[in-house]
């Protein structure tokens, strides 16, 4: 069983060995292997259960190192990294080839990110490679949150979870790339829309889902409880039924026990309720229920991502 700890040289020396290790982001948290030993990216994709078609994002500490794994860096990539690194973006760039193909499932392009939170920042800082890591859990599962989730989930395959407290963003990061010179959302996340656009004016947004995907979480069905998931509008209720949970954004639903509810945000802060969105969703999914209805959230700022996380653990396919 994965212990649980704070020791990043130990962290560190799986890793050179060629281990996968839990890891802490502001995000969520990451299931971390050398990304330039396919080895032991391979590694990840096993645990994960996760198909090879899907690509990785690789994550490093500062600006200059990105630039050692990518051909190209556009100028409103260089802004919104200047804005928003360390912190909870993602850029799609042209890659070099020391990045393998595993990693990229191929394609010309790698994600490339450094994230905000000290413990890993440290960790990558020591590293004489980059770390892939998508989230830590079972492929298409909810993400993990805090260290413990982690080893509910994987703690039997993997050595060691570096525990740094509570994710604080709680969503996976946006995704941008640059289609055709044109930056494009591939994947909402946990920096708006409305914060990319007031840096580099209007994106597209490409966050449909695929089964070829272009970049990492943009398959249908994802992020989802075992539980059926059904989505209400805002505003409404669903059928008042015994065995039903619900997760709401304000204010509770009639017609359900509300201990088999949770509120993301009683004030209605949108940062609040992305922060317990996957918390929440695993407690509902553990609880003894049938099915969970889940309301949607306003379409404005992370409302946007929350929304997108809800619909993929709605789809069915």
């Amino acid at each position: 069983m994965a212990q649980i700890g704070t020791d990043q040289q130990r962290a560190k020396a799986l890793l050179e060995a060629g281990n996968v290790v839990g890891i802490p982001t502001e995000t969520v948290y990451g299931l971390a292997a050398n990304a330039l030993d396919p080895d032991a990216v391979v590694t990840i994709f096993r645990v994960k259960n996760r198909p090879a078609f899907d690509p990785l994002i690789v994550h490093t500490d500062s600006l200059d190192k990105v630039t050692r794994f990518v051909t190209d860096l556009p100028e409103a990539a260089q802004q919104l990294a200047a804005t928003f690194w360390p912190g909870p973006l993602t850029l799609l760039l042209p890659r070099q080839p020391i990045i393998p193909d595993l990693v990229t499932s191929g394609l010309p392009t790698v994600a490339v990110r450094i994230p905000n939170h000290p413990l890993t920042r440290a960790l990558l800082r020591s590293l004489d490679f980059p770390l892939a890591a998508p989230s830590a859990n079972p492929f298409g599962y909810i993400s993990p949150t805090t260290a413990q989730h982690v080893a509910n989930q994987l703690g039997d395959q993997i050595p060691y979870i570096l525990d740094g407290g509570p994710a604080l963003v709680g969503l996976e990061s946006t995704i941008v790339g640059f289609e055709g010179g044109m930056p494009t959302i591939y994947r909402l996340g946990g920096l708006a829309q409305e914060a990319i656009e007031q840096v580099i004016g209007p994106v597209a947004l490409r966050s449909h889902s695929t089964s070829n995907p272009k970049a990492p979480g943009m398959l249908s069905s994802h992020y989802a409880p075992r539980k059926p998931v059904y989505l209400v509008q805002p505003g409404a209720s669903p059928p008042p039924t015994p065995r039903s949970g619900a997760l709401v954004f304000r204010e509770l639903f009639g017609g359900i026990a509300g201990g088999n509810q949770r509120t993301l945000s009683p004030t209605g802060n949108l940062n609040e309720a992305a922060k317990n969105l996957f918390a929440y969703l695993r407690e509902l999914d553990q609880l003894e229920i049938d099915q969970i209805y889940a309301e949607l959230l306003p379409p404005e700022g992370l409302g946007r991502a929350i929304n997108d996380r809800l619909r993929r653990a709605a789809a069915t396919a």
